[in-house]
């Protein structure tokens, strides 16, 4: 049976064959370490190294590469923006359709006297951008945001919350997950002052690598949230004050970097617009064959019915039909890979009305075509009719 893959919203797959190959070739040929072998293939690694932070600001049109960070993941680079920069007493405004990432830091900081008000969003995902006036406190100093839904594709409107940000002398902290390296982002333009990144979705990477860029007056008001050896003044005990060894303490991900230089690489050659414009008409052709299937009461759609601010990535219930049986159906029977649940986002969950049941989640990538959508249609009506 062909498998169809259909989680792109989890991690893409598969990635250019420039990744693997880039990957495998450091591990066999070269394997040494930055910052700390004074040799040629240390030396060669590092130009590869400072090349992709080079390209990621360039994607990104962030401030400065040096102040570009490498860490394990997106959630790792929220973790170290909130609770670096978020003290006792202050309060923080998210959206209402925040992933885990973003909502158990603050939860967790919460206990240690810090606070956040979730600005409200409609039954579709959209923020109600307006009720972020009313949100404000005298202790509030940022605003905590996704790009993107990974539950119904709902694009969050960065560019008009980073001008309330400058209007109101707030921080704006984005989360890129699911945009990176699909949709525009522009930190000078948004006013962004801190952007976390993964690079195993959207920038084409392996799993395990990520990173966030900041502003430089960033850099200072962020306490390191790990410390240790950077291969840097290694004479003190302090942790450095410079970038990015400031927050690179331990030996780096290499491979997940050489991979994600590739991926960078390949997006640049291929453009981002290019990749989102395949993605989304692929959407439009899964959302127009789901219509008459919500019309006859077999399944409901959630978020967007249209691909007007939104992307690849869309969420339905089956009506007659468990979700979790119906995925494994979707999946067993006609090979068409989904994810199934809560996503890791119960609050975006309830804003959409799908809590605790969840939703099955179709999101598609560069390398799905139009017969796997004709092909996941047609299966999901099967699923629904117990054929």
């Amino acid at each position: 049976m062909k498998k169809i893959y259909l989680d792109n919203a989890s991690t893409t797959f598969p990635k250019p064959s420039e990744v693997a190959d880039s990957v495998y070739r450091y591990m066999t040929d070269i394997g040494s370490n930055i910052n700390r072998g004074c040799y040629d293939s240390a030396y060669q690694v590092e130009e590869i190294v400072y090349e992709t932070r080079q390209l990621l600001c360039e994607l990104f049109n962030g401030p400065d590469c040096k102040n570009t960070v490498f860490t394990k993941n997106v959630t790792e680079s929220l973790n170290i923006i909130l609770k670096g920069f978020l003290k006792p007493g202050d309060h923080i405004l998210v959206s209402s359709m925040e992933h885990n990432a973003v909502m158990r830091p603050l939860v967790q900081l919460e206990k240690q006297g810090c606070s956040f008000t979730r600005v409200p969003c409609s039954i579709t995902g959209e923020l109600q951008i307006d009720a972020m006036e009313k949100c404000l406190k005298k202790e509030t100093k940022a605003v905590v945001m996704t790009h993107a839904s990974n539950v119904c594709g709902t694009l969050m409107p960065i560019a008009q919350v980073g001008e309330f940000c400058c209007k109101h002398n707030l921080k704006f902290f984005v989360d890129s997950a699911q945009t990176g390296g699909i949709w525009p982002i522009d930190m000078e333009a948004m006013h962004i002052d801190a952007l976390a990144f993964t690079g195993h979705k959207g920038l084409l990477g392996p799993q395990g690598i990520g990173g966030f860029i900041l502003k430089p007056d960033m850099v200072s008001l962020i306490e390191p949230l790990l410390s240790g050896g950077t291969g840097s003044i290694s004479h003190q005990e302090e942790i450095p004050d410079f970038m990015p060894d400031r927050f690179e303490p331990g030996t780096m991900n290499l491979p997940g970097i050489i991979g994600l230089h590739a991926g960078l690489l390949w997006l640049k050659k291929t453009g981002i617009n290019t990749v989102a414009e395949h993605e989304l008409m692929l959407t439009k052709s899964f959302i127009d064959g789901l219509l008459p299937l919500e019309e006859r009461g077999l399944i409901k759609i959630l978020g967007k019915k249209n691909i007007k601010g939104r992307t690849g990535v869309v969420s339905i219930q089956t009506l007659n039909k468990d979700i979790s049986e119906a995925a494994f159906e979707l999946d067993d029977t006609y090979g068409i890979m989904t994810r199934v649940g809560l996503h890791c986002a119960p609050s975006a969950h309830q804003t959409l009305g799908t809590y605790p049941i969840g939703t099955i989640r179709f999101s598609f990538g560069w390398w799905n075509k139009p017969e796997d959508v004709e092909h996941a249609l047609k299966a999901l009506e099967e699923v629904c009719h117990g054929i």
